[in-house]
């Protein structure tokens, strides 16, 4: 298993041992005791599963209060999952992450709280199962635009299908009074 720290703060690519033979494979999608040593060291109380079509993007979310860390992985298709640190005073504020998660390299992103997340479907379709630190609580929900400059993510798709959430989403600038502040303001 192979933890690999990313230039965003807290925010780990995962590639886990895959065994295969003529059967098919067999992996650990999460063992807390290696998680926590591979620097992951919250405590997981919900798991998400979703299914997009080619093309949809979800995101970027994130929680006010009750921050979600997440632990993403896509079982079937090919998904570009992205992580962006939001928090206030932070010397990555504003700066994003992105890797390709595939049901082909098993990949595991770790988001942690206080970082919008969002994804976009490369394939024909995807599902993608990830485990949250926190409760979803929908009234603490912040959505960011997908496209906002200040951010400059590199989509891979120009034109996405959007949920009507995602579409009416602002951009960072309006919600800087929403969003959490760094821990250390001195860094």
């Amino acid at each position: 298993m192979k933890f690999t720290q990313t230039p965003l703060p807290g925010v780990v690519l995962v590639e886990p041992r895959v065994f295969r033979d003529d059967r098919g494979f067999f992996l650990e999608t999460y063992h807390q005791d290696r998680y926590q040593e591979g620097g992951i060291p919250e405590t997981f109380v919900q798991d998400n599963h979703s299914r997009s079509s080619h093309g949809i993007l979800r995101g970027l979310h994130a929680q006010r209060a009750f921050a979600q860390g997440k632990l993403v992985r896509c079982v079937e298709g090919e998904i570009w999952d992205v992580a962006v640190d939001i928090r206030r005073g932070s010397p990555s504020f504003k700066q994003w992450f992105a890797a390709k998660l595939s049901a082909e390299n098993f990949h595991q992103l770790y988001i942690p709280p206080n970082f919008a997340h969002g994804f976009c479907v490369l394939s024909e379709s995807a599902q993608v199962e990830y485990k949250c630190t926190e409760l979803y609580h929908p009234e603490e929900e912040i959505s960011i635009r997908w496209d906002d400059p200040d951010l400059g993510i590199s989509w891979p798709i120009a034109e996405p299908t959007l949920s009507a959430k995602d579409r009416e989403a602002l951009p960072l600038a309006q919600l800087l009074e929403q969003l959490p502040r760094h821990p250390d303001p001195d860094h």
